[in-house]
């Protein structure tokens, strides 16, 4: 039995899905479940003033939109994890809610495969975003940083690693495709934290691919 589950709030205006999210959230005893609401007001109303440690928000909701959410949220809760699920990926609502606050960016369509392996790598310091957002990412940050810069101190095997992590893989995944344990994964992420002197996924993926200048 897991001890101290994690609580977790669902905001989304769409009936069926938001159903669905509910029943993968409490089919696993990592989590328990607090709420679901239909828009942003609501939840904001009810969450300010009953911290919850992770929130799974739409972008898309009737009156306040879910980036406009996760801000004042992240104000007003800071430890708060959001993890945004959409049906968009364009470039402007990536950043936007990114910027806004949000630790993680996962499209619907990937919800059933991966949404539990994502809660799972943002408690673990990580920011899942689906593939399809990674490589936008990836592609934006090395339109603004082309040029490389190798004194990072970085082992190859950290290297490899973090060339996953701007790729959107899981620590999983990474354990997976480079033939060692989840553990060793993470005790060569608490190095390349270390090393380039960040405290999470994001910021390691943002200063590996500005190669020190971020």
């Amino acid at each position: 039995m897991i001890e101290n589950p994690v609580t977790i709030a669902v905001v989304e205006d769409d009936d069926t899905l938001r159903d669905s999210l509910v029943e993968i959230i409490v089919s696993s005893p990592r989590w328990k479940f607090i709420a679901a609401f239909p828009d942003g007001e609501s939840a904001l109303e009810t969450l300010s003033n009953s911290p919850t440690q992770v929130v799974l928000m739409d972008i898309q909701l009737p009156g306040m939109s879910g980036i406009e959410c996760v801000e004042q949220l992240t104000a007003r809760q800071p430890d708060i994890q959001v993890l945004m699920v959409t049906v968009y990926d364009n470039n402007d609502r990536i950043y936007a809610a990114l910027a806004a606050g949000a630790s993680g960016y996962l499209l619907k369509r990937d919800i059933p495969t991966r949404l539990l392996e994502a809660l799972e790598d943002l408690l673990e310091g990580g920011s899942p975003m689906s593939s399809a957002i990674a490589r936008k990412v990836v592609k934006h940050f090395k339109k603004e940083a082309p040029q490389k810069n190798d004194n990072l101190n970085l082992t190859p095997r950290e290297t490899e690693i973090l060339d996953l992590l701007a790729k959107g893989s899981l620590y999983k995944e990474i354990a997976w495709d480079l033939g060692i344990g989840v553990e060793t994964v993470r005790t060569h992420l608490h190095h390349i934290y270390t090393k380039l002197h960040v405290r999470t996924r994001t910021e390691a993926v943002v200063k590996y691919l500005g190669r020190g200048q971020a």
